[in-house]
């Protein structure tokens, strides 16, 4: 999926290829500042980040996607009122918490958004919120709003890096992607470790545009981008209560084209979907499969969905097992627990350049064995290694390639095609997720 391969040795190597990628397009400004507070959920010092997306005048031209969660955070409630708006001119975002189904959650964020638009000389519903983090617990409102006024005399132009970096949570790193038209740009940020498969996760992803595109051809220009990008990624199956997608345009710089620029933003969004995925909690191994010869690309993505989710097949990968029966086990049970009957008997499948299965049956001997070990352990990211207190960790801070397991599927009952990114399970995973409130 990545239009791009990079390979880094060391963090600060990758932090400059970051602020390569990370100037602001025209017309926008950001700003990060930290609070300290006590949750009342559970009364222990706690940090939290406030980060700010300014336009320098309120635009019309703007487009957002939300989670398909049937319980949304109250950001997300309000965000799909702001659609109605006639002009965005902000987007406030929190880390550490969610608020989601949290008591009066709804109108600490709208009260939130009225104070910050009164400092930037905005309508309140010319801000939009976002907040991310655990699950359940209210905003310690006061003490954002006393936070506010650094806040917006933080914002800055040049740079997107301090909004990507503030914006994480159990994120490894930031992740920034940009492509360059004419004289324009497109440039994106987003956030998303765990609880990642959006439909649209506690995935937060913010793009940023000075080129001409109005609002009623980048709406559904987003849902088309975000279906191919972002709906075709998951790290663990988890649908989070919090995922938005964001789309502002400046208009400063002209449009060629339509289409071009529809080809651009797929690429950004695309490219930082993977980075999304590299950047999972506990992941080792990025997986990416692709189903071709499907019926339709519902059907190859549904597929590719099943492989990516796969709990054993995702354990294989992450030991650098070969295990191809747990593949097959995955397609099969898919297929098995479909109510559309699908013919398998032209299913061929591979694991890098090697067949492993053809015509419903295992192709396989001691040098392809060795072979798939090999590619396995060239696509890792880190091995795993516990610490004194047998706690597995990360041991980097940075990608150190772009690398995947490619996993490809040939259906042979049709001719659509899809490709779906995901990620290994592993020890790092559980014991986040095990202690993630701790």
């Amino acid at each position: 999926m990545s239009s791009s391969s990079h390979l880094f040795s060391k963090i600060t190597e990758h932090r400059e290829w970051l602020a390569t990628q990370a100037a602001l397009p025209d017309g926008f400004r950001v700003g990060t500042s930290r609070l300290d507070f006590v949750p009342a959920e559970a009364p222990k010092p706690a940090q939290m980040t406030l980060t700010l997306i300014a336009c320098n005048k309120p635009t019309p031209d703007f487009a957002a996607v939300f989670t398909r969660n049937a319980f949304p955070g109250a950001p997300v409630i309000v965000g799909r009122r702001r659609l109605d708006s006639a002009c965005l001119g902000a987007i406030l975002v929190n880390n550490k918490i969610s608020n989601v189904c949290a008591p009066g959650g709804v109108e600490t964020s709208e009260r939130l958004c009225a104070s910050a638009a009164a400092l930037l000389g905005l309508a309140p519903d010319q801000v939009l919120p976002s907040s991310t983090g655990v699950i359940g617990w209210c905003l310690p409102e006061a003490d954002m709003l006393a936070a506010l006024p650094l806040l917006v005399a933080s914002l800055r132009q040049g740079s997107i890096l301090p909004a990507a970096e503030g914006i994480v949570t159990t994120d490894l790193y930031p992740k920034i992607r940009r492509v360059t038209l004419g004289s324009g740009s497109i440039v994106a940020i987003g956030k998303g470790a765990g609880m990642i498969e959006p439909n649209l996760a506690t995935m937060l992803v913010y793009i940023l545009t000075d080129i001409a595109v109005p609002r009623h051809v980048l709406r559904p220009m987003l849902v088309r981008v975000v279906e191919t990008s972002f709906n075709s990624i998951s790290i663990d199956s988890d649908t989070s209560t919090s995922d938005t997608v964001v789309l502002l345009s400046s208009g400063q710089k002209p449009c060629s084209s339509y289409d071009v620029f529809e080809e651009a933003l797929s690429c950004v969004c695309q490219d930082l979907a993977e980075d999304i995925v590299r950047n999972g909690e506990g992941v080792h191994h990025v997986i990416r499969v692709t189903v071709s010869d499907a019926p339709d690309v519902a059907t190859a993505r549904a597929f590719g969905k099943a492989i990516v989710n796969a709990p054993l097949f995702k354990c294989a990968v992450a030991g650098n097992d070969p295990n191809v029966g747990r593949l097959i086990q995955a397609i099969g049970k898919h297929v098995g627990s479909s109510t559309t009957g699908y013919d398998l008997s032209r299913l061929r499948a591979s694991i890098g350049s090697t067949e492993i299965f053809a015509s419903g049956t295992f192709c396989l001997d001691p040098s392809k064995e060795a072979a798939l070990t090999a590619y396995l352990r060239s696509a890792e990211l880190y091995a795993s290694e516990p610490d004194a207190n047998g706690f597995f960790a990360p041991l980097v801070q940075y990608p150190p390639h772009e690398r995947c397991v490619e996993v490809t599927l040939s259906l042979g009952i049709g001719s659509a095609t899809a490709t779906v990114v995901g990620a290994d399970l592993t020890h790092e995973y559980i014991s986040e997720n095990a202690d993630y409130r701790s």
